[in-house]
């Protein structure tokens, strides 16, 4: 939109702030608190870098609601948030606090503390806390924690909650398919009928500047939570399509113009054990390939250092993702809905986010699968 002059308009509305999370009023002066006090309206927190999605915040499968999590209502009230963190503290210092480390395999030696824990040790213990309490994983787990501090904390600020579901490359802006970043697998560990609720980015982002039009202003210290999902009761997606629509594109539109393979229909797989010996299989397939064609030999029987890495990698992504590959929930949409239903027809075209309107079809095989292929040469050639 602006050509060269880009940098310059960038600089011209935003002020970086040097701050650090770790400290009181996150590390940054009173004088500078102060004026970003007197001169703003809202303030926006987002988690840009994360594995998963908010959307799943409560736990819970059926119809997610649009409402505040608060320990005692939602969560139960055995959950003790200070204990919690005191406990992530110790095991933190635990594990950091050793002066020296020396990694073997799986393990890492702390030798000052003259123990040896697992590396995935952190990774173990919050997930062990979360499913305790309820949840699957401890990212939704800590996410709850802080919707019910946020709760219980803000006095009488008025709060925003935006629950985005799965974001993927938008619909529309800043143009279409645009992405940064893909993962591949060769399979899947889910469920074919399973819902799988996708909002293009465009969409959040949208959202989020109808919520501050609408609250930035007001007055009304509440908590006001939105759903910014696509797949209610009556627009469902199932994980299935998403994977018959690459199928078709793949066979419609090859990777390149020279390609003669016959493509296989991506296998979904209802255990983990099918899965991992599936995977397995397609590694050890790809790794004969490598070798020009040479026949089996013992040798080469069982996966290289490489490829059992490679299998780990494709196993730990399953089990993370296993309870959102196999989500049988809905989410409710009633304040997001009554939300667009407050703008204007022309706000509605410039702040597009009603996933209902989305056409799968349309948007995986035209808009969001050729942008993967574009993100993938691009990977290659870099």
């Amino acid at each position: 939109m602006h050509g060269s002059s880009y940098e310059a308009f960038m600089k011209s509305k935003l002020i970086p702030v040097i701050g650090d999370i770790g400290e009181e009023n996150l590390g940054i002066d009173v004088e500078t608190a102060d004026k970003i006090s007197d001169e703003i309206d809202v303030k926006i927190n987002s988690a840009g870098r994360t594995t998963l999605t908010t959307a799943f915040v409560t736990g819970k499968e059926g119809t997610v609601l649009e409402t505040p999590l608060c320990i005692g209502k939602n969560i139960t009230s055995e959950l003790k948030i200070e204990n919690e963190v005191k406990l992530a503290s110790e095991a933190a210092r635990k594990f950091h606090g050793a002066c020296g480390r020396v990694a073997r395999g799986e393990f890492v030696v702390l030798r000052a503390a003259g123990s040896i824990l697992p590396l995935r040790y952190a990774q173990v213990f919050g997930q062990t806390r979360a499913q305790s309490y309820g949840w699957e994983k401890a990212y939704t787990f800590t996410k709850a924690m802080g919707e019910s501090l946020l709760h219980s904390n803000r006095g009488d600020l008025p709060v925003v909650i935006i629950r985005p579901s799965v974001i993927e490359s938008p619909y529309k802006e800043p143009f279409p398919g645009w992405l940064q970043g893909i993962i591949k697998i060769p399979d899947l560990f889910g469920d074919y009928q399973s819902s799988c609720d996708v909002i293009p980015v465009d969409m959040v982002a949208n959202a989020i500047i109808a919520v501050m039009a609408k609250h930035g202003c007001g007055n009304v210290p509440e908590v006001k939570v939105y759903n910014v999902t696509s797949t209610s009761h009556a627009h469902p997606l199932r994980m299935g399509e998403i994977m018959d629509f690459s199928y078709q594109h793949l066979c419609d539109s090859p990777l390149t113009e020279t390609t003669t393979k016959v493509f296989e229909l991506m296998k979904f797989h209802s255990s983990l054990e099918e899965f991992t010996s599936s995977v397995s299989k397609a590694i050890r397939k790809q790794e004969r390939a490598m070798k020009n064609g040479e026949e089996e030999t013992e040798s080469h029987a069982t996966l290289s250092m490489k490829g059992k890495r490679k299998l780990k990698y494709f196993v730990s992504l399953a089990k993370t993702y296993q309870p959102y590959m196999f989500f049988q929930g809905r989410f409710d949409e009633s304040n997001t809905r009554s939300l667009i239903h407050e703008l204007s027809m022309e706000e509605r075209q410039m702040f597009d986010f009603d996933g209902s309107c989305i056409d799968w079809e349309h948007y995986f095989i035209n808009i969001h699968l050729p942008s993967l292929k574009r993100e993938l040469f691009r990977q290659r050639s870099s």
